[in-house]
């Protein structure tokens, strides 16, 4: 699906991947790629978490850093910034599924918490 013709269309089938992305790596990545296939398009909700435990980075970083990170697939995303979402609810049947994708465990191990206390030792990071 790579630079291929589509056009965002807020009316058709949309993927959504909700998360803290921080920072986003080759975990969210994979688990991107699977998604995607789902629909053909995907919003990328980060939640307003900077500041709060260890998430260091404000939104305009991370929007960037999943933009430079999906350049290939830019008429197929929306990156957008939602509230601290801790749950999804719903109802009797509502028009949508909540699924988990299962990744291999090489990508499973993948850990965000990991790649900042590295950062951090780097200097990278505060």
């Amino acid at each position: 699906m790579k630079n291929d013709n589509h056009v965002w269309d807020n009316k058709l089938p949309t993927a959504q991947m909700l998360g803290r992305w921080q920072p986003w790596h080759a975990g969210h990545q994979k688990l991107f790629e699977e998604i995607l296939k789902k629909t053909g398009q995907v919003n990328i909700m980060v939640r307003d978490v900077q500041g709060v435990e260890d998430n260091p980075f404000e939104f305009e970083t991370v929007k960037k850093n999943i933009l430079t990170a999906l350049k290939d697939y830019k008429n197929r995303i929306q990156v957008t910034l939602v509230p601290n979402i801790t749950n999804i609810c719903y109802g009797r049947g509502v028009g949508y599924k909540i699924e988990e994708i299962v990744l291999d465990e090489k990508i499973q191990q993948i850990s965000a918490t990991k790649i900042r206390a590295q950062m951090r030792k780097e200097g990278k990071l505060k």
